[in-house]
């Protein structure tokens, strides 16, 4: 055994405790910010007076840099020290969550909202990077199981606490919570967590990829929530559309040519692997959609106060941390084209189920049934997507395999959130008007049902019927992004 196996940490230590801690509490504020400002857009629409497209982009405006910069986050990480970028990310993360709650103005929100996005692209990579680096590997598997299971309770429970927050006192509050947490994890991160690096990291980033990549993806976005209001003919419409695609072209060849690309392209030609991506895209463009619109149609809709709205979806997280481990082991028995491809159907079904929920609902006959039969789609299809993405490629190319997909989840909601209200017919409508958003939500939700099928059978095509090497899959984080997971790497 070298000395620096020697020094890795033990999980039933004090030391290793206090590092499971900080971990599990640090990316907690990035997986729960992620979903419970859903349950506070109609709060945030009458208090700032914003239109649609300024609550959209108080959604997207956290996805688009967290989406962008995921990936650079964890590079930096292995160069840098991840101790010392997860201290970065979670003070940067604190000191936004700061401004999005003094936020006098929905401009200002959602400028403080990107800068969230970036501190949560700092920290979300490095705290599962920190557990494989610290700790021993016989102890590696049982740490990260815990951080997994810890960081979805604490999904499970953040939307119960965002909606009493709400409820309660004000929207503000589910940002400003965060800073006292924020300090907690500071203090626990930088007296015990260890510092290590990746010697073999690259020494070079790939700036180009990054800001393609942003480029690509902001544009879209600009442009496709800009279209109901402008109108498609609108010159700012057509130029934002028109950089997007641009951009997205450019980050294609800046990874063709690059030495050390951030995704190397070549990782696409194996047919499990890409098929995998291309169902998330449709499948977490679709969760987009829903977590995005049903907690504001229960609100705006059926009346529901921002307590119950924010714990209707709870069953969906509940059900997959009890059912994702066993979707996992069937996918390795019976191989994952299966459950790809009936998650997607089963969870179509619930969407068009949910579809209906309107004035007057009642969570226990219309809303809570569609529920519980989405958290069993979702349960069935999660752990096989993931288990295929990364056990679909060599071990060398875990890392990127695990933020290849994320990225891919995280844009795909990006855009959805983007796109889903201009295609479900919102126009200049108002999200926080009932008779306004009704329609709107009725057409979304058959929109991501068709998602869904369409996920389905992509997977039912592409996905093969055994995969030759099966990587873990029972690391949750929460039903609107997949499982994080990163390589062993070399912890000193």
């Amino acid at each position: 055994m070298t000395a620096a196996e020697q020094n890795l940490l033990r999980y039933r230590s004090a030391t290793g405790r206090w590092v499971l801690f900080a971990t599990v509490l640090g990316s907690s504020l990035a997986f729960i910010d992620a979903t419970v400002v859903n349950i506070a857009l109609p709060a945030i629409g009458r208090t700032l007076d914003s239109d649609a497209a300024g609550l959209q982009w108080t959604i997207n405006g956290y996805a688009l840099s967290l989406a962008s910069l995921v990936l650079l986050g964890g590079s930096l990480g292995d160069r840098f020290g991840r101790k010392r970028l997860f201290l970065i990310g979670v003070t940067w993360f604190a000191a936004a969550s700061l401004l999005c709650g003094l936020a006098p103005n929905i401009e200002l929100l959602i400028g403080a909202r990107v800068l969230q996005g970036i501190g949560g692209a700092l920290l979300t990579p490095g705290a599962l990077a920190i557990l494989e680096a610290s700790f021993a590997r016989e102890d590696r598997a049982r740490a990260i199981g815990a951080w997994s299971g810890l960081g979805g309770i604490g999904g499970a429970l953040g939307p119960f606490l965002g909606g009493w927050l709400v409820e309660a006192g004000s929207w503000r509050y589910i940002f400003l919570i965060n800073v006292p947490f924020a300090l907690v994890v500071l203090l626990v991160a930088a007296r015990h967590i260890p510092e290590s690096r990746n010697p073999a990291a690259a020494r070079h980033f790939d700036v180009a990829g990054v800001l393609t990549g942003a480029i690509g993806l902001g544009g879209l976005t600009y442009g496709f929530t800009s279209w109901p209001m402008r109108g498609p003919g609108d010159p700012i419409v057509l130029i934002s559309l028109a950089v997007g695609l641009g951009g997205l072209v450019a980050f294609v060849l800046a990874e063709h040519r690059s030495p050390e690309p951030m995704v190397p392209l070549r990782i696409f030609r194996t047919k499990a692997f890409a098929g995998a991506n291309l169902v998330t895209l449709l499948v977490y463009a679709a969760n987009g959609g829903v977590f995005f619109l049903v907690v504001i149609n229960l609100q705006v809709v059926a009346g529901f106060t921002p307590l119950a709205s924010g714990i209707a979806m709870l069953p969906v997280t509940v059900l997959m941390l009890l059912l994702s481990a066993r979707a996992g082991a069937l996918g390795q028995r019976i191989g994952p084209r299966i459950p790809m491809t009936a998650g997607p159907v089963v969870c179509a079904a619930a969407l068009v189920l949910m579809s209906m929920i309107g004035p007057g609902a009642s969570y226990l006959t219309d809303v809570l049934p569609a529920v519980i039969i989405f958290g069993l789609g979702l349960a069935l299809l999660v752990a096989p997507l993931t288990s295929t993405a990364l056990g679909s490629l060599d071990d060398a190319y875990a890392g990127i395999a695990s933020g290849v997909n994320n990225a891919v989840a995280r844009a795909a909601g990006l855009l959805s959130v983007a796109i889903l209200p201009l295609a479900a017919g919102l126009g200049a409508g108002n999200l926080t008007v009932a008779d306004q958003l009704h329609p709107v939500y009725r057409h979304a939700l058959l929109i991501c049902a068709a998602l869904m099928v369409g996920g389905a059978v992509l997977a039912f095509f592409l996905i093969p019927s055994r995969l030759t090497a099966h990587a873990p899959a029972d690391s949750f984080c929460d039903p609107c992004a997949p499982p994080l997971r990163s390589p062993v790497r070399n912890a000193r």
